[in-house]
This record gives structure tokens, sequence and C-alpha cells, in this order.
């Protein structure tokens, strides 16, 4: 895509001042890393908090007698079990179970908010508005006019706790409401994609600036930092969150990919529920699996993978862990190939390079560790 087809976010000029590096990504113009340096960023959200613009993010905005029975036909969590002021991650499938997207439901007073990965909005808001037919819902694409922040990390709540009203040892994980930021109206939702605890804010975009600088300015005690998408993508791949386009796509079922926690059964009918169930019921023919680098080498997404000399899979994600200080990654591969400690070469640079299957995920989530 050529550079003056990409989007900008508001806080574009931002970022180009204090001296991020700038990339395209999922058809934006996003910040990769700041002069910090990815893992400095990666770090810092790890043992204080970084602050990330993820404006591209696309967010809808359902509401109307018939939203939640919508919903619930529309993706893989049972939504009657988010009460309101709680968030949800789903997955909405195809027919045949492949992924259209994975998304994250916030359930409001009067509406959800559901956010999209940004690369797949249009194409979400197609799928959702071919399937609303004559149900009583209203569905409105507002991501021109909602701006997302996400504030993530241990001091994440104190840095918070300094510019906004909402009472923030009450919001549990998961929860969301509303209240104001650094004086301006917003959702407070106490979610993110690093595996900390964190914040993701959504206000109206005239404020981006004045919200992203009242942020910073309060968490400068505590050391908050901007951080770009390279940070963000090594934080989640080491909590071993999927990413659309790596870990899932339309190729892929959440139950291979191991969201089955997303997948509820027992609500009733959805759309690409009977073809996960015959996976479920049967098991599936290919697992994601963690792997570690045994030898020297840097996977890579798309990179081949090799067990018994035999050609069975392909990189999703590769990378070096800042937090565990060694290269990782994860790979789809015959079911009989991802039990722990199993013996696989990544094939890097047409040189096959030893690695082993190891237990998911590489760092443990904060919320998980109780």
């Amino acid at each position: 895509m050529a550079d003056q087809a990409l989007k900008r976010t508001r806080l574009y000029d931002w970022h180009v001042r204090a001296g991020a590096r700038m990339v395209a990504f999922a058809g934006w113009e996003m910040p990769v890393q700041y002069p910090t340096g990815p893992i400095e960023e990666h770090k810092r959200v790890r043992s204080s908090a970084g602050l990330f613009d993820i404006d591209h993010m696309g967010q809808f905005r359902m509401s109307g007698p018939n939203a939640e029975a919508f919903l619930q036909r529309m993706q893989t969590w049972d939504v009657s079990r988010t009460a309101v002021h709680q968030a949800h991650y789903g997955l909405m499938c195809y027919d045949d179970g492949g992924v259209v997207d994975d998304v994250f439901l916030y359930h409001l007073p009067d509406h959800w908010l559901v956010v999209v990965n940004a690369a797949n909005r249009e194409k979400d808001l197609a799928w959702l508005q071919a399937h609303v037919g004559d149900a009583d819902v209203t569905l409105r694409d507002v991501s021109e006019e909602t701006y997302m922040i996400a504030l993530q990390g241990p001091k994440a709540q104190a840095i918070l706790q300094r510019v906004t009203d909402v009472d923030l040892s009450q919001l549990p994980f998961h929860g969301v409401i509303e209240g104001t930021v650094a004086g301006v109206p917003a959702v407070v939702g106490a979610t993110g994609y690093t595996g900390e605890y964190g914040y993701e804010l959504f206000f109206t975009a005239d404020e981006a600036v004045h919200v992203w600088e009242a942020l910073l300015e309060a968490g400068e005690p505590d050391g908050l930092i901007p951080c770009g998408l390279a940070a963000r993508d090594t934080l989640r791949a080491e909590a071993c969150l999927p990413l659309y386009g790596h870990e899932i796509h339309s190729e892929i079922d959440p139950i291979s990919a191991g969201l089955r926690f997303a997948v509820r059964f027992d609500k009733g009918n959805f759309l690409g529920r009977d073809a996960l169930l015959k996976v479920h019921l049967e098991g599936p023919e290919y697992r994601l699996v963690a792997f570690e680098m045994v030898e020297r080498g840097v996977p890579r997404q798309g990179y081949e993978v090799v067990a018994n000399g035999i050609s069975v899979g392909e990189v999703t994600t590769g990378l070096y862990s800042p937090t565990t200080d060694r290269y990782v990654g994860m790979a789809y591969v015959p079911t009989e190939f991802a039990a722990v400690g199993t013996e696989l070469s990544i094939i890097i640079r047409d040189r096959p390079r030893a690695a082993r299957v190891v237990r998911r995920p590489f760092y443990v989530p904060a919320y998980r560790r109780r």
C-alpha cells in the first residue's frame, strides 16, 4: 500500500515529534518504536507501565432490543454471561469454523461496544451488516469519532487513578465503566493485550492529544513511556495471545488455536457452531504450539517447521522474548507433534535449527498468577 494511502491517527504528529519510527501496519502509519527502543519499552511495561496508541483498531456500537441476541448468533462467547459493566473476548466465525476476526465485547448500560482488528474493520462491518436482516439492531461504526488508548503495566492503576474520577480499586479485571479521564468523558475498560493488568480507554477523538499527554505527565514519576507496535507484539507473544493474520485467520478454527475458553457450545446456535463442535469432539488435526530455539537462530513468521525430517508446519510468530531472554515462537503442527518436549527444527536461511515444544505461555500473565 502506498504511503499516501495510509491512515494516520490523531496522535501522528505527536509520535513524529517524539522521534518515533513510523511504519505501515494494517493500512495505518503507526509508531513501531520510540528512541527508547522496543526492548526497553517491553521491559517498562513488565516493570512499570507503557502507553499505547491503538486507535487504528475499529470500534462498533450495537444497540436495540435484539442486540444481545444478534451478538449471540454472530460470535462464539455466551454474552448472556457478560453482565453490564463487564467485557469479554470472543470470535466471529464462518460456517466452516474459520475465524472472521477476534473481538472484544464491552457491555455498557445501553449498548455493546465491539472492538475489532484494524485490518478487518471494513470486512467485519460488512459481515455484521449482511447478517442483521430484520433484527431490531442499530449497528454503527464509531471508529472515526472514538479514540482508543491502552495503559498497561503494574503501575497502570496508580497512574490512571491520578487523572480519573473512577474508583479503579472497585473495577475488576475485565470490568468496564464510564467516567472521566483528564476531565474528558471516557469508557474505562480493565482490559488489554500485553499479559499485564491495565486499561483500555475510549473517548472522543478530538481529545486524543490532551488525554495522551495528561497520562504521560501523570505517569512520569513511575517511569511511564510511550510504546510502539514492536513492544506490543513481543508482549502479547510472550503471553501467547493470538494475533489475527498470525495465529488465527479464515483457515484456522478457535479450537485448534487453543481458544476453547471463548467458545460456548451450551449457549445455543451461532455461526460456525456445527463445524467447531465437530473439531472439539473429534479433536483438532493441528494444534498451535509454543516452541523455544535450542540452537542459535531467529525464527520468523512463515518459516518452515520440520519434525523427523518431514515438513509439518510453519511458524506463525517468532521473535526474541525480552523477559525470558530467549528466541521463541508459535507454530501449527499435527497433533502427534504437539506434546511438550517434542523436538522440532525450524528452517532458518535454508538450514535446520533445533527447537523444542514447550509449555504455553512463555510468560504467565499477571492476571493468571493468583
